[in-house]
Parts: structure tokens; C-alpha cells; sequence
């Protein structure tokens, strides 16, 4: 993966929320696409909690999007609220037929795996793009709710999602890729 993306993505895109909502921060991902989901957005962007089910992610991705936004707790080492952005490059992956399929372990990876796998079964094609919006948790342990960095990252989280799709911008400041949120 890399962290340059462009701004302002055109086509059909999907920004999908990842995580569990009963591991603290691990829900980051869910909390800003149901923000997000509130908001005016493009005619061909949609939406969708996907929580803990990245079969289904796989499945909704084989119906053509010509981006894939996956939000979710992504831990680099930065401080807890950081954002980050990432672009998936997928070049060199190869070995997709093998993908492991275990419900319980769908993590952003094994998905987009599982999803060259289900490409090359059904002649269908994956994303021309794949992002990642990323949050540094702070803790991702049995719990509900997001520790009080995380939460306050989910706004500037949206307001990034909407910057990287080229909505109409609202006024205030946009975190940059990276930037910590405080």
C-alpha cells in the first residue's frame, strides 16, 4: 500500500465502513459511514455499513465500482485520532486463488483477496481503485464506544471522504492525509 491518492474520484464508488462496534475504536469505521450517510454525497457514490461482514463486502464489490473506499481502525503506529489515507496497490498480490475464506477474519486484506478470487470465478472485475481511511485506534479491546481521539476523528474523517469524492466543500478546515486530529 501506498499514500498518495489523488483527489476527486470519478465513476461508480463504494464507501464501505469496516469494524466492530463491540471492540471500542475497531467500530471507527462504522461510526463514520453512518456519518457520512447523513450527508449530501454524488448521484454515484453509495454507502454502506458493512461492520464484520467482509463476505458480503466481497459480493457488493462484484456489482462494478470503479472505486472501493474502505473506512476503517487502522493501526500504524501514529497517535490515537490520526488519519490516514491509503491507496491498495495490488500489484504483485498475485495468488488470489487461494484466498482463505474464515468469516471470523475478514480483515480489509483477506476481503480484497477473497474478491480476486471471486473476480476470476465469475469474469467479473474488481475496483480500479482502492482506498483506505484509516484511524489510528486507541484501544480496540471488548467495549462499546470510541475513546474520546477516535470520536472526535470521525467529522474530520467525513469531511476527508467527501474531499477524496469531491463533494461540494463545507466550510472549515479538511485534515490532510496523515494529519493528526485533536
Amino acid at each position: 500500500m501506498s499514500s498518495s491518492p489523488e483527489r476527486g474520484l470519478g465513476g461508480r464508488v463504494l464507501v464501505a465502513g469496516i469494524g466492530n462496534i463491540f471492540l471500542g475504536d475497531d467500530g471507527f469505521g462504522v461510526e463514520t459511514v453512518r456519518a457520512l450517510a447523513g450527508r449530501p454525497l454524488p448521484g454515484h457514490v453509495e454507502t454502506v455499513d458493512i461492520g464484520v461482514r467482509g463476505v458480503h463486502l466481497a459480493y457488493q464489490v462484484l456489482d462494478g465500482y470503479d472505486t472501493l473506499i474502505l473506512v476503517d481502525a487502522t493501526a500504524r503506529g501514529g497517535a490515537p485520532g490520526t488519519l490516514y489515507v491509503i491507496e491498495h496497490d495490488d500489484t504483485g498480490a498475485g495468488g488470489t486463488e487461494h484466498a482463505p475464506l474464515d468469516g471470523h477474519r475478514m480483515t480489509p486484506d483477506a476481503v480484497l483477496a477473497l474478491l480476486g478470487t471471486l473476480c476470476a470465478g465469475t469474469g467479473g472485475r474488481p475496483p480500479r481503485r482502492t482506498l483506505v481511511v484509516g484511524c489510528e485506534p486507541a484501544c480496540v479491546e471488548e467495549g462499546i464506544g470510541l475513546s474520546g481521539p477516535v470520536s472526535d476523528a470521525v467529522a474530520p474523517a467525513v469531511r476527508l471522504i467527501e474531499e477524496l469524492l469531491g463533494a461540494p466543500p463545507e466550510p472549515g478546515s479538511r485534515p490532510l492525509a496523515g494529519e493528526a486530529v485533536k
